[in-house]
Order: structure tokens, then C-alpha cells, then sequence
């Protein structure tokens, strides 16, 4: 027998039917769908509380969201000339890449070349993680420069870990994230053990900027669009970075910086309502937070993040299967499924992807790496719970970036986005541009035409390469701007320049050109 009511269309993947589904596991779907579901009034609210976050943040007396400022002081003009290094140190990989912005306005040129940060390592000494980078800079200039007599390079070094900084050629790592465990770093500046190193092999590069992902996103981005404001992140963590006016952070006045001056601040918007007082947390997300190293903190991101998707998929599967009411994997065996963390965002990529009408590639996946095998009725329930989930993550996403929207007035922008979950997650970018639709109440798009990729007044796009490309050109604009006589948040700015040829007060180039 048909449900009664309308059930929600499934527009994006597959026409699928909801006709033979068991009525108990109808109304448990009535019930995901009610918790998981955030409608736009909601939507709305989380918005402007996430307003007065991102201010209490910038204040003085500090908020659950950090709101870093980064030191990088304003955007690209896309006329930045030069050779720069990049360093991305990653959880699995490091990656060096050396950048060449040509006279040519927005363009530039890449080499790189990945390393394996060896598993060892993340539990090693200081020294030898600092050594081993070391190493892998040297192996990079002898292969791309053999034989060349060179000035020193200026490095972008993207240090994608929780960091604090008062300048941005130093950070104090606040704590290891990605596996990372290393004795004697957390609380310390990370810059003089890495300098010393490259010092100790002649390696000729000067750190100049260090950098977290998002901000180089952001920069990367506007470099090749001007219209870009906000750089995003949207993967296993999620995070925000755009630019603000010293006059509108108040933690910064005693700096006695013109108030128009920009500054570029990294958010960490993970921690985004710790307190716990308008995100509608479901009780799959207080276990979650509850189990976690860290409870009590990054609210936001165990709702929105791919680290936690899977998890909360594992979750109310788990507690469906546990409640006597509801038959759903009966007489099996759930012990794969009991399991924490064994499910990844891209277990629940794969079952939005199904393209199959009775959902075969779900049900062999289960069978595969659960051992479950599953009814009909149980995969409808699986598919819908998974859109759920997805989708709820990508219209919370969303307010983030309205909040930052509507703070500074952009009622246009481009928004570069990067990030496992951006990229691959099925439907999240249509998911996410609807919501902000509902947030912002558009009723038509650019100069009047309907809505629609291309057309929306906020448009989230993929990102230029943040942690390369980023890098070396937050870089370039903070040689600049040591050359132009404006050292503000630089530690060592006559260091800085010692043997390069931006030292040369006659030389247009920013950075030392490799012949």
C-alpha cells in the first residue's frame, strides 16, 4: 500500500519508491526525516547568531569562534611577479612546489613535487621531523637547480594545524591534529627548529610566511578572480577565511592601524557554537561529540564535516537496528557495524550515487564490507537516510557563508571552495547554493536573470590551489610590503630580505628571479 501524503521528491539521482516499504520503517523514515531536516527559518537563525559569533570572536573579550588574524594585510592585485617556494606539509604527504607569477596579470607557472611523510615521524623527535623537511627541500632545489648559483628563496609554508600567531613569519602550534604526536612542539614556535635545520644544510630559502590552508585558499582564489571574498573549506574539518577591516576588530585597536586597512582572518569556524544554543543537535550528535578526544569542542564541525558523516550514519543505523520496534537487519550479524568510525563520507558518496532503480550497488556494498545483506525496504531506508545527512550537512555549510556575506554587506561574491566533501560529495553544491538561496531570499539572479549556476548572486566555487598557489603569493605580498617600509606583524623583516635580490631597493622584482 502507497504512504499517505506526499513523500519528498528525490530530484537528483533516481526516481526510487517508497510503495514497498514496511509501514514501520516508514514512520522511522518520517522520523529521520523530521531530525534531520533544517528548514529555512532555521536556517535563518543559525545565521544570525552565527553573525554575532564571528563579532565576538574579533572582540576583545574573544568568543567560541578564534577568528585569527593571519598578518597577510589585503588581497592580490594579480600583478605579483617573481619565483617563490611553497611548502605544504600534510598528514600523509609533504608537498613542495615552486611557483613562477609571470608579468602576465593572474597567471602563473608550477612545478612541484610530493614526498611521503614516513608513519614514524608523526611520532618521532622534533629534530627529525624538522630534519626530514629539511631534506626534502634541499632533494627539490639540487633536482630543479643543479649547478645554479641562487639567492635565497622566499618560502610559503601552509602549517595546516591549529597555530596561534603573532606575526606571520612565526607560529606556536597550539596542538597536533592528523596523526601528529611529536613531543616538545605543541606551545612552541615552530619557525626557529625549522629554520635551524635549513640552515644547518645550506639550503638556500628563508621562511616567509606561514600560513593555514583556508587563508591561501582565499588569497589563491582572488588572484585569479577578483570577485573572490571568502576561501572555504569543506572536507574531513571545516574552516572560513575572508577579509576584514582593522576597524571592525576590536582586539587589534591597540594597534593603531588605519581602520580601512585589511587584514585577512582565518576563522577555525569549526568551534562554531560550542555553547550548544541553536544548532539542531539530533542525539546521534551528542554521542558523537560525547566519544571524541576533544568533547565539548567544534560544535559545528562534528555537524557539517566528512570525518563525522559516516559516523553519524553508523550511529542511527546501529540504534534502528537495537530499538525492538523496528525490523530492520534482522537475525544478522552487526558487529562490522558496531564499529566506530569504520564508515567514511565516501561510504555514504556511494550510496547517493547508486544509480541503480532497486539500489544494487548498496546492497553489495553493504554485503561487502558490513556482511549485512539488505531488504528492499532497508536499502530506501539507507539511501534516504544518507541524503539526509548529506544534505543537512551542506545547508548547515551554508550559513557560514551567509553569516560572512551579510556581515560585510556583499550582497555579490565569489566563494572558493576546497575540500574532499566540496569536491566529491554528491548533490553538496546544488544542496548548498539552495540553501543560501532560502537564507538570502533571492528571487531572481544576476542583472535579473534566473537563478542558477553562473547566475546566483553568491556563487561557491572550486578554489585555486590554496596551499601552493596560496602560499607563495601571501609570500610575494609580504615581501612587498617589507620592501614598501610597512613591517607590521612581521617579526624579522630585515632577515627577511638578507640575501635575496628583493633586498635591492632598485629591483621591481618582488622575489629573486631564477635564471
Amino acid at each position: 500500500m502507497a504512504p499517505s501524503g506526499p513523500m519528498p521528491r528525490r530530484k537528483q539521482s533516481r526516481k526510487g519508491s517508497m510503495a514497498d516499504v514496511p509501514k514501520d520503517l516508514l514512520q522511522e523514515i518520517k522520523r529521520l526525516e523530521d531530525l534531520f531536516t533544517v528548514d529555512t527559518a532555521k536556517l535563518k537563525a543559525i545565521v544570525e547568531h552565527f553573525i554575532s559569533e564571528l563579532a565576538k570572536g574579533l572582540s576583545k573579550e574573544g568568543g567560541s569562534i578564534p577568528m585569527n588574524p593571519t598578518w597577510c594585510m589585503g588581497f592580490p592585485t594579480g600583478n605579483e611577479t617573481g619565483t617563490f617556494l611553497a611548502l605544504d606539509m600534510g598528514g600523509t604527504n609533504l608537498r613542495v612546489c615552486e611557483i613562477n607569477l609571470p608579468e602576465e596579470k593572474g597567471e602563473f607557472d608550477i612545478i612541484q613535487s610530493k614526498y611521503r611523510m614516513p608513519e614514524e615521524l608523526k611520532t618521532g623527535t622534533a629534530d627529525e621531523l624538522w630534519g626530514y623537511i629539511a631534506d626534502c627541500l634541499q632533494q627539490f632545489i639540487e633536482y630543479h637547480h643543479e649547478g645554479e648559483k641562487l639567492d635565497k628563496l622566499p618560502l610559503g609554508f601552509t602549517f595546516s594545524y591549529p597555530a596561534t600567531q603573532e606575526y606571520i613569519d612565526h607560529g606556536v602550534l597550539q596542538r597536533w591534529t592528523k596523526g601528529f604526536d611529536i613531543e616538545g612542539v605543541e606551545g612552541k614556535d615552530v619557525v626557529p627548529p625549522f629554520e635551524a635545520a635549513l640552515e644547518e644544510r645550506g639550503v638556500p630559502i628563508k621562511l616567509t610566511a606561514l600560513i593555514n590552508d583556508t587563508t591561501g585558499t582565499l588569497i589563491a582564489s582572488s588572484y585569479t578572480d577578483s570577485e573572490m571574498k571568502i576561501g572555504c573549506i569543506f572536507g574531513t574539518g571545516c574552516n572560513a577565511a575572508y577579509m576584514e577591516h582593522f576597524g571592525e576588530v576590536p582586539k587589534l585597536a591597540h594597534m593603531k592601524v588605519d581602520p580601512q586597512q585589511e587584514i585577512a582572518i582565518n576563522c577555525e569556524w569549526g568551534a562554531f557554537d560550542n555553547e550548544h544554543k541553536i544548532l539542531p543537535r539530533t542525539q546521534y550528535d551528542v554521542i558523537i561529540d560525547k566519544d571524541s578526544p576533544r568533547p565539548g569542542q567544534q560544535s559545528f564541525e562534528k555537524m557539517v564535516a566528512g570525518l563525522y558523516l559516516g559516523e553519524l550514519f553508523r550511529l542511527v543505523l546501529l540504534d534502528l537496528h537495537e530499538q525492538p520496534h523496528v525490523k530492520i537487519f534482522e537475525g544478522q550479524d552487526v558487529s562490522a557495524l558496531k564499529k566506530p568510525y569504520s564508515l567514511d563520507a565516501s561510504f555514504l558518496s556511494d550510496i547517493e550515487n547508486d544509480p541503480y532503480e532497486n539500489l544494487q550497488e548498496t546492497h553489495d556494498t553493504f554485503n561487502a564490507k558490513l556482511n549485512i545483506k539488505c531488504t528492499k525496504p532497508e536499502l530506501e531506508l539507507i539511501r534516504r537516510l544518507a541524503e539526509l545527512i548529506g544534505t543537512r550537512s551542506a545547508r548547515l555549510s551554508a550559513c557560514g557563508v551567509a553569516a560572512i556575506c551579510k556581515k560585510k554587506g556583499y550582497k555579490t561574491a565569489h566563494v572558493g571552495a576546497d575540500g574532499s566533501v566540496f569536491n566529491k560529495y554528491p548533490h553538496f553544491k546544488a544542496r548548498g547554493a539552495q540553501a543560501l538561496k532560502e537564507i538570502l531570499d533571492w528571487d531572481q539572479g544576476r542583472d535579473g536573470k534566473p537563478l542558477g549556476r553562473g547566475n546566483d548572486p553568491v556563487e561557491i566555487l572550486p578554489a585555486e590551489d590554496g596551499s601552493g598557489v596560496g602560499a607563495a603569493l601571501i609570500a610575494a605580498l609580504t615581501l612587498k610590503r617589507v620592501q614598501e617600509g610597512n613591517v607590521m606583524g612581521i617579526r624579522d623583516p630585515e632577515g627577511m630580505l638578507k640575501g635575496m635580490k628583493a633586498s635591492d631597493p632598485k629591483s621591481k622584482q618582488v622575489a629573486p628571479e631564477v635564471k
